[in-house]
């Protein structure tokens, strides 16, 4: 199964100012964060972002919480816990006007989620947040595709021991590469070109 940009949605966990200086490999797993996020708003993917308890560990860079829809502030380390679900498939109003003037169909409220199931995840620390976030958008019935290399961990076995956890559970593991490409899916789509200048 391939990716389908226009069922997808990135969501960017936890790059926050003061945490990015502990986290193994740091300025790769940001730029690659910034990658996503800027071939995400060419194709019209929603992003969102997280922060973990920003008061402590600031926020997310400006340049990258541009790019964001929205970015929920939190302190549990699951996103899902503080909201992160009902932005991702939020519950569609139940029409309006009595019985009598609305088509059958429409007579019953619907509960029917957004068609954009597939997550695609990347942040930190892989282990904590991320993992958590993930995990729990997998029990909610998500796609769920982690960025291997938009994520890391202040050590590198802890970023490993999340991708094995979240493979186990379900999860495909991707690279920044394998979504844009996926997304693009032909070198004739319109966004080619200026999708392929930001990875280079």
């Amino acid at each position: 199964m391939l990716l389908d940009a226009e069922l997808s949605q990135l969501v960017l966990v936890d790059y926050q100012t003061r945490l990015m200086p502990a986290i193994f490999e740091a300025p790769q797993v940001l730029s690659n964060a910034m990658r996503l996020a800027q071939v995400s708003r060419l194709l019209h993917v929603p992003v969102w972002g997280t922060e973990q308890n920003p008061s402590k560990l600031g926020a997310n860079p400006p340049e990258l919480r541009v790019l964001c829809q929205n970015t929920l502030a939190k302190m549990q380390f699951s996103a899902v816990e503080e909201g992160l679900g009902e932005w991702l498939r939020p519950t569609l109003k139940a029409p309006t006007g009595n019985a009598r003037s609305l088509p059958k169909h429409l007579q019953k409220p619907s509960n029917t989620p957004t068609e954009r199931s597939s997550i695609v995840i990347g942040g930190c620390e892989a282990h904590v947040c991320l993992m958590q976030t993930a995990l729990h958008l997998l029990e909610d019935e998500f796609d769920v595709w982690v960025v291997t290399d938009a994520c890391s961990s202040r050590t590198e076995r802890n970023r490993d021991a999340a991708f094995d956890r979240l493979a186990g559970a379900g999860a495909e593991l991707v690279t920044t590469e394998m979504v844009v490409f996926e997304w693009l899916r032909s070198a004739e789509h319109p966004q080619f070109k200026v999708a392929q200048s930001l990875i280079k």
